[in-house]
């Protein structure tokens, strides 16, 4: 590998586990294999088995394995990317990152500033790794833009990231990271490797929004399901199971 050479990455994709999606980890690889990714981070609603299988799958794929989640804090969502284990869910968000960075991994604050999608707010942004400044299932691009200014003004690196809870959207954005070590050929780049790019900083965002009629049916439905899945939880002697979410 040369230097300068990066990777494709979609770091903020769901699967079935996740009470809002519906995909098996084996298809989102193979799309993510089709598409020309060279990886994508499965980061259900705190839960990571499907994750963990994901990595143990991805060389058969010929992707590069990481493993994430996406935290549920008391300020809001957190993507856990690199971690071995699922932080616990409802930890302030100061906490969460730094059971992340324990762990290993690295701290990246998805759809920033939009409350009606747990994102977090400014006034409680002190500290992170890296923020998506492109989330491509936002209806309209005025999020992405301030989530880009705010990162820039702060210095965080820029992550791009597709959301995607159905499978065609696996991809629609993703992020570029630059891979310094010119000793690692790329069939040997494993997921410690990436972390560290990203947490240096060393990413630049692509790809393009999911159109705005898709975006509301998967928020919508995601919607319907979170609902669904609480009072299920809530019931007595019912079994719940994010896998059953459909």
């Amino acid at each position: 590998m040369t230097e300068g050479v990066s990777i494709a990455i979609d770091p903020h994709v769901h699967s079935e586990q996740s009470y809002d999606g519906r995909e098996p980890v084996e298809m989102i690889l193979a799309h993510a294999r089709a598409i020309g990714l060279d990886g994508v981070v499965i980061t259900d609603h705190d839960e990571i088995e499907a994750s963990r299988r994901a990595v143990e799958l991805a060389d058969e794929f010929g992707l590069v394995g990481i493993p994430g989640v996406e935290v549920s804090t008391a300020q809001g969502h957190l993507l856990a990317i690199g971690v071995d284990s699922r932080p616990a869910k409802g930890m302030d968000l100061d906490k969460t990152i730094e059971v992340v960075r324990d762990d290993g991994g690295v701290a990246i604050v998805p759809h920033p500033f939009q409350r009606s999608r747990h994102g977090v707010r400014k006034r409680n942004l002190d500290d992170c790794d890296a923020i998506e400044v492109f989330n491509s299932m936002v209806f309209t691009g005025y999020r992405n833009r301030r989530a880009r200014t705010y990162a820039r003004r702060h210095d965080y690196p820029p992550i791009g990231a597709s959301d995607a809870h159905y499978l065609p959207f696996v991809g629609r954005a993703y992020t570029e990271i630059t891979l310094s070590d010119t000793e690692i050929a790329r069939p040997d780049v494993d997921g410690e490797v990436v972390v560290d790019a990203i947490r240096s900083g060393a990413t630049s965002i692509s790809g393009k929004r999911t159109p705005i009629t898709r975006s509301v049916r998967q928020y919508a439905n995601g919607a319907l399901k979170k609902a669904a899945y609480g009072v299920a939880a809530r019931m007595p002697g019912l079994s719940v199971s994010p896998y059953s979410s459909g």
